[in-house]
This record gives C-alpha cells, structure tokens and sequence, in this order.
C-alpha cells in the first residue's frame, strides 16, 4: 500500500483477512525492525479480521534493518533508534493510519515498545479509532496529554519492567482511573517486552497469553471486525 509522506511516498506491507476486508490495524513496530515477531503478530491481527499495515519506522535512516534480540543485537537496534525521528515516526503513523481509513472505513492502531509510544501519541493526536499501547517507555512522561485523547485507549505493561520503573507505571495507572475508555493492565511479574515470543530474555509466556486475551477482547468491543 503507498503512502504518501511529506517528504515522499512510501510502501507499507499489508496483511489482509481471508475475506479481503475489515477495520484497520496499524502495527507499530519495536525497535528490533520488521522481523519475524511482528509479523506473526500481524498474521495474528490479520487471522481475527483486520487489515493490518506495518509502516517502517526506521526507512530514512536504516532501510529494511532487522535486529537479533540477542545482547549484540538489543546493542544495535538502540543505536539505530538513537538516530530515529520520533515525529516523523507519528506522522508515518498516522499518514498509514489516513490511508488505511480510506480504504476501510474504521482504523486503530497498535503498538509494542517504541511503538507502544508512538501508538499513544497518535492518540493524543485524536486519530484513530481505537489504540493499544504495549510497555511504550514514552508514555508515563506523557500522561499529563490523556485528556486529549476521545478514543478507547488500552495499556499494558509489565510489573518488572526494568526500563519503565513501577511508580512511572503507576503514574498511568492513576491518569486512566480518571478517563472514560482508558484502561491499564499490568502483568505483576513481567519485564519489557514480555508479548515478544522470538526473544527469549524478553518472553514471559503467561504474561503474554493474558495480555493477548484482554488486547483481543478490547478489539473486538471498541474496533470489530464484524
């Protein structure tokens, strides 16, 4: 699918239901690239009815790079994401997200990590239908902005996450109990990453099963397929 950007268009890989239609999903990836875990996360979306688009964050400054989850790897990709434009990764969001509206009417956005961050800020920026929010490091320093958001938005995070600290979580926590269509779930004995099945140091399998169970449900209440 072509999108086109303020600085030039771009190519967004699709998967599509069986069907061939139903609501949007824009897949935000993590900081590892397009790599087999989001795709298999895509065929998941794809497989309960969605179209699902998975823009490249990283096209302007590492085109089509791929991460490992070893310690070399977590080491590149977060140099590769030292070079990253966080804005014009929104705008590359939410231009995928427009697009995906023409062509589907309702469209969300979904995202993990880096890009459970920017799925908020599309949020905050009152865009799409429907969000949900994985571990995005960015978003307790943000929070103060959830008034501005008017859709159902859905957070998740683990309790041991060792790079977003429990009283930053519990920051969320206390802004959402506030906010018509916000929720959060924290999984008490998960780290970061924890949905990510292909990184070992990452996976929690039963935080990730349960995660997986409440982010299908909140979809299929606030954005479904049928």
């Amino acid at each position: 699918m072509k999108i086109h950007a303020a600085d030039g268009p771009f190519d967004v890989p699709l998967w599509e239901p069986a069907t061939g239609h139903g609501p949007g999903l824009v897949l935000v990836q993590e900081i590892f690239g397009l790599d087999d875990y989001l795709r298999s996360v895509a065929a998941d979306l794809a497989a309960l009815g969605y179209v699902v688009a998975v823009p490249e964050l990283f096209r302007r400054t590492a085109p089509g790079w791929v991460g490992e989850h070893d310690d070399a790897g977590v080491a590149a990709a977060m140099d590769v994401a030292s070079r990253f434009d966080f804005d014009l990764g929104v705008a590359d969001v939410l231009a995928t997200l427009d697009r995906l509206r023409e062509r589907c009417g309702r469209a969300g956005v979904l995202g993990f990590c880096l890009g459970g961050s920017i799925a908020y800020e599309t949020a905050v920026a009152d865009g799409p239908d429907a969000v949900v929010s994985f571990y995005g490091s960015g978003v307790p320093d943000r929070i103060g902005e959830l008034h501005r958001v008017t859709c159902p938005i859905q957070f998740h995070f683990g309790g041991q996450d060792p790079y977003i600290p429990r009283a930053a979580v519990q920051r969320v926590v206390d802004a959402a109990a506030g906010h018509p269509g916000a929720e959060v779930h924290v999984q008490r004995d998960a780290g970061h990453a924890f949905h990510n099945d292909v990184a070992p140091r990452f996976h929690d399998p039963a935080a990730a099963a349960a995660a997986w169970d409440l982010t299908t449900a909140f979809l299929s209440r606030t954005l479904p397929t049928t």
